[in-house]
């Protein structure tokens, strides 16, 4: 680049220096020391600026190939978004599945559980009842046959009675006690589930909303809320 502008100045010192025409603005310069000046700075002009002007003459071809290769890439782009965004739905469908058929699993054993409990309650229940009937019957015979053998003796006779009645109560507050054990522990079980299934839903909710994070309002699914209903 030097030789280029050391060129240009002679150039100019030779158009400064030539012999002007009388009365005009022009003047004589030697012809062949100017060609050689203009063939220096040919020669000494880089490789870059051809390759500059070959990309000017080439500007609309590679301004159509650039835009050519930006909408292929965008079409691209778009198509994998739209793969992306479908494998997530699917995937968001089959997390809602298994999370509803999980929670009917869990509802249905919880169900199962209750009415086992609850029949083993009313099972133990009724034998505690029975048991109750029996000792006052035997009790009641007990002081039949008592009265019977001590009949002037009516203290004994009442103290049986007594006796019956006192059985039969126990037996009574003991079934109340089995009854009440039994709702507190199916109350405690159900509380349990309960929270199971509210924490469950949550998450699928939670997960649900993560997945629709990039969708746009028009495509979003609505969310229910599970547990207000």
């Amino acid at each position: 680049m030097y030789r280029v502008f050391e060129a240009l100045d002679e150039l100019v010192t030779i158009v400064e220096e030539a012999r002007g025409v009388p009365m005009t603005v022009s003047c004589v310069v030697p012809r062949g020391d100017v060609l050689e000046l203009l063939d220096d700075i040919r020669d000494a002009l880089p490789a870059e600026v051809d390759d500059a002007q070959d990309v000017l003459d080439r500007r609309d071809e590679i301004v159509h190939t650039a835009r050519a290769q930006a909408e292929e890439t965008i079409g691209s782009a778009n198509d994998e978004a739209e793969r992306l965004l479908a494998e997530a739905r699917a995937e968001a469908e089959r997390i809602i599945a298994e999370a509803r058929a999980e929670a009917d699993r869990t509802i249905a054993a919880g169900e199962a559980e209750y009415a086992d409990v609850t029949e083993r309650a009313r099972t133990e229940a009724d034998r505690m009842v029975q048991a109750g009937r029996d000792a006052y019957e035997r009790a009641v015979d007990d002081g039949k046959r008592e009265q019977a053998r001590l009949v002037s003796q009516t203290e004994v006779v009442q103290a049986a009675h007594n006796e019956a009645a006192r059985i039969v109560d126990e037996a009574h507050e003991e079934a109340d006690r089995q009854r009440a054990d039994c709702d507190a522990y199916v109350d405690n079980k159900l509380a349990e589930f309960s929270d199971l299934l509210a924490t469950t839903l949550r998450t699928v909710d939670s997960g649900r909303n993560h997945l629709r994070g990039p969708l746009s309002p028009a495509s979003r699914t609505p969310v229910y809320d599970y547990q207000a209903q």
